[in-house]
């Protein structure tokens, strides 16, 4: 069975706010350990899964939002460099990641805010 566009959007939307919850995770934890010996940063695999799973869907020709169940956003640490020593962690960069991060966050609620309004006015009109 196809889901209609909503249950795509809706789950697209659901994905999106859920790794942009967890890269402020990863964020955070970074700055509050930047001057750890040792400590390698943190980061969300998400994109990439998602345009992997935007590629095989393609080749299948059409979209569910069941297809989308296998994409998970997920903690991982950031590869290490040449030398084989973690990157350090540069306060400002993560202060700025945080910034775009929190403005990703809140474009990601209103979208999905003005999806719920549109399905709510769909259905409240469907009622007259």
């Amino acid at each position: 069975m196809t889901d209609g566009i909503e249950a795509i959007t809706s789950a697209a939307l659901g994905l999106a706010l859920d790794a942009a919850s967890l890269r402020q995770q990863a964020i955070a934890a970074n700055i509050a350990n930047a001057g750890s010996v040792d400590y390698v940063p943190l980061t969300v695999s998400f994109e990439a899964q998602l345009e992997d799973a935007r590629r095989s869907l393609e080749a299948q020709g059409h979209l569910d939002a069941a297809s989308l169940a296998g994409v998970q956003p997920r903690l991982e640490a950031v590869p290490l460099d040449a030398s084989g020593l973690p990157p350090r962690v540069t306060l400002d960069g993560e202060v700025a990641r945080m910034a775009q991060n929190s403005v990703h966050f809140q474009a990601l609620v209103r979208g999905l805010s003005k999806h719920y309004a549109l399905l709510s006015a769909a259905v409240s009109e469907g009622k007259r």
